[in-house]
């Protein structure tokens, strides 16, 4: 009688045992797959793995949580821990800023550079902070590499490209944002001497290995596994240029040249094999394949066309369909052809990203936009004006929050219909 009383609460420790833990990685699991921690969000792609966003916004949009003051700049917002993290000019100095994300209170601020001017394309940084951790990577727009402890803010270590590696300021400023892949924090930093990808060691700032010799462009870099090769891609002003994460062996090449070098878009992986690309100035798109025999990696071209032209704003893929901007046009093309599925036009040069079932769509102009992800026609679900003055930063999405930004100020809307905690 004992013995079976002691294996009945032998059972009953274990079973609550076991209902933690699965507690607990089930929140772990939420919690990491809200993370916004990087330019693109969590895969680099634009879209946020969220559900049950609000689709029936009310008059005048979504709930404001809070809004700040900010200045010049087209740094998204990289959300992870609490913490939002941006960059913007104040004054004639560069800075890196971090908020609370729940009340949009300044926790941190970091002096980064001087402000970029460019009387063309606007001033202040470009490229989105990446959060790794308790460290947070972030990129001025005249090439300085910094490592900052995301509690604190306080310098770790930092590289100036145009002094280390002798990299030419591109025109409308260094614009790529920082990918971390294992231990290694991968970089355009377009230097000269077989300096224009290089692996920084993440936690010290150690050189790994560097490559080729392109001239900077403004677009982020993706990792992905293609044949079961894991790869970063590179958008160049060459071109796109496969390498290994692990030593930067140059995998494949595909050249694409544009117009002032403006190769800006980020590349799309299209699974599994293939991956989209974009730019401006009349140039065009194309898909190119990623093929493997006797276990080495070429690349073909499937299709090239001007229908779709990214000047900047990336496209978004969805069950087989690109949707994206060509120049001032929001439209859908099918990615495996090109074909185009429908146009639309009010937003000018918006940028977009896609959450539960819908593309969640920002203006040039500040008009913000809940569009269904339908190949078939242009479908608007809600939309409202947030922003006045040009908005040329992607939205980001985290904790059913949504984060919008312009040159004045930055937002944050309710996408869960509840009450602010």
């Amino acid at each position: 009688m004992k013995f079976k009383y002691l294996h009945i609460g032998f059972f009953i420790v274990v079973s609550c045992l076991w209902v933690c833990i699965a507690t607990t990685y089930a929140e772990s699991s939420q919690s990491s797959e809200v993370e916004w921690h990087q330019w693109r969000g969590p895969n680099r792609d634009g879209v946020s793995h969220e559900t049950g966003l609000l689709t029936n916004w009310p008059e005048g949009g979504p709930k404001e949580v809070w809004r700040t003051s900010l200045g010049d700049g087209y740094s998204s917002v990289s959300i992870s821990g609490g913490r939002a993290y941006t960059m913007y000019a104040e004054g004639e100095d560069e800075v890196v800023v971090c908020f609370d994300a729940k009340t949009g209170e300044e926790i941190w601020r970091y002096l980064d550079d001087y402000r970029f001017k460019n009387r063309q394309g606007g001033d202040g940084p470009r490229s989105t902070p990446t959060v790794d951790g308790d460290m947070v990577y972030v990129f001025s727009a005249y090439g300085r590499l910094v490592a900052l402890d995301a509690k604190t803010g306080k310098e770790l270590w930092d590289y100036d490209f145009t002094k280390a590696f002798e990299s030419p300021i591109p025109q409308h400023g260094f614009s790529a944002s920082p990918v971390v892949e294992g231990n290694l924090l991968l970089m355009e930093a377009g230097g000269k001497g077989d300096r224009a990808i290089i692996a920084f060691n993440k936690e010290n700032g150690d050189i790994v290995w560097n490559t080729q010799d392109d001239p900077p462009a403004y677009s982020s870099p993706i990792t992905v596994s293609i044949h079961n090769v894991r790869q970063a891609i590179f958008f160049t002003a060459e071109g796109l240029v496969s390498v290994s994460p692990r030593d930067g062996e140059v995998y494949w090449r595909y050249a694409w040249r544009t117009s002032y070098d403006v190769n800006a878009a980020t590349p799309v992986f299209i699974p599994p094999d293939k991956v989209f690309i974009s730019s401006g100035y009349d140039t065009g798109a194309a898909l190119v394949h990623v093929e493997e025999s006797d276990g080495k990696l070429s690349v073909s071209e499937m299709w090239r066309s001007r229908v779709m032209k990214n000047h900047f704003a990336s496209s978004i893929l969805h069950e087989g369909y690109l949707y994206g901007f060509d120049d001032g046009t929001l439209k859908c093309i099918e990615a495996n052809t090109g074909e185009e599925q429908w146009r639309k036009r009010g937003f000018r040069k918006g940028s977009l990203i896609y959450a539960d079932g819908h593309l969640i769509v920002l203006g040039e102009s500040g008009n913000l936009a809940l569009v269904k992800a339908s190949h078939t026609e242009y479908i608007e679900v809600a939309q409202t004006q947030i922003f006045d003055g040009r908005c040329w930063t992607a939205p980001s999405v985290s904790g059913g929050k949504l984060y919008l930004r312009n040159n004045e100020e930055l937002v944050c809307l309710d996408l869960t219909g509840t009450e602010p905690q």
